[in-house]
């Protein structure tokens, strides 16, 4: 459609109205100083502050994770020469840092010279997996330090986190498979206990998980449903370090790649935990119509991860998994409705939501054939 012919929807024209007003300086100068917006106004100026000082802030909750000082001060009422001595920061610098985090509730002085966690640092206290997250992210601020660099190279050079995630590098080298399923361990219990309070896995005989790595996510499902029949599926590197950690007794371990490989039949559940979204829509593509080949009629798959258009999550979607996944080099956060045309295109039929606690940590699909 050309520019001369196109006609903006009643939408897009109230954006563009919308924009002008909130864009003037006349109109934030009235709403700042008016009554019964000026709240509002408030509320809209310390949001607009959070993002532009947001890297500054995952910044101070870096140095908290990194230094260990979460663990430090957890339980505890700490001086600041304690701080300073077990950081081995000078005692400004650890006044400064423990101030910081005081302004994002990391850190709190209840005592006159006395620091201990703040609420939003007890509750990361016992979240292994987010601070693993955290240490991790050194890779994705490498990539970002440029991000129109970034973008312009079109994820046609490695990068930091294509590098870690080895499936998605430029090179052939598998090496660092034991670095990746480790961080993916370390952060499945969290999105485990979503899936497991919301979906019936004794409803089921024998379940493969499909990328299932280190078997962290499996043997979370096996503890809710033990007389379930687990079997994993990954890459041979993967797998035979998945042997030694679980044995072989309990386990079907499939080694081999959904791009080139068949997957094994015999089961009436496959799970897709966190896998999808790391790869782009051929691969995808592909990876779906494997699995409604493998399983038998009536058989379902369950997809499970973050999805773009998880409700009070959108931010988590394309901008921090977009960005992410962009930086990594290869796949893209998608909506329950892209999903779910996928799933019809390769034969799929019936395909419903699950309904999680927390969709910005998970959310998930069923589709059954």
């Amino acid at each position: 459609m050309s520019q001369c012919s196109y006609i903006p929807s009643w939408k897009a024209r109230w954006v563009l109205r919308r924009n002008a007003i909130l864009g003037s300086p006349g109109f934030q100068r009235w709403a700042s100083r008016m009554p019964v917006v000026r709240s509002i106004a408030r509320r809209k100026a310390a949001a607009q502050f959070d993002m532009i000082a947001g890297f500054v802030y995952s910044q101070i909750l870096s140095a908290f994770v990194e230094s260990e000082l979460i663990g430090f001060l957890n339980g505890r009422l700490r001086s600041l020469p304690e701080v300073a001595a077990f950081t081995k920061l000078g005692s400004d610098a650890a006044s400064r840092l423990l101030h910081a985090g005081e302004s994002l509730q990391i850190s709190q002085s209840p005592d006159l010279g006395f620091w201990t966690l703040g609420e939003a640092g007890a509750a990361l206290s016992c979240n292994t997996g987010a601070m693993a997250m955290i240490r991790h992210h050194r890779l994705l601020y490498k990539d970002l330090t440029d991000p129109l660099v970034l973008f312009a190279q079109d994820r046609r050079e490695e990068t930091a986190l294509s590098a870690y995630w080895t499936y998605a590098s430029k090179g052939d080298s598998l090496e660092k498979a034991a670095d990746y399923s480790e961080l993916m361990a370390a952060t499945q219990p969290m999105v485990s206990q979503q899936i497991i309070d919301a979906y019936d896995f004794s409803a089921h005989r024998r379940m493969l998980d499909v990328g299932g790595g280190s078997g962290a996510f499996a043997s979370a499902i096996l503890q809710s449903a033990p007389t379930l029949e687990v079997g994993i599926f990954d890459l041979p590197e993967v797998i035979a370090a998945t042997k030694q950690r679980l044995g072989s007794e309990q386990w079907e371990l499939h080694p081999g790649s959904f791009k080139t490989s068949a997957l094994p039949e015999g089961y009436d559940l496959i799970t897709l935990c966190r896998i999808a979204h790391d790869h782009d829509d051929d691969v995808v593509a592909a990876l779906l119509a494997n699995i409604h080949s493998a399983l038998p009629e009536g058989g379902r798959l369950l997809i499970v991860e973050p999805m773009a258009d998880s409700p009070q999550a959108k931010p988590m979607g394309h901008a921090y998994f977009g960005l992410y996944l962009w930086a990594m080099g290869s796949g893209r956060p998608r909506t329950r409705n892209e999903l779910t045309e996928m799933l019809k295109i390769v034969g799929f039929g019936e395909i419903k939501s699950v309904r999680t606690d927390l969709p910005i940590i998970t959310s998930a699909l069923v589709a059954i054939k």
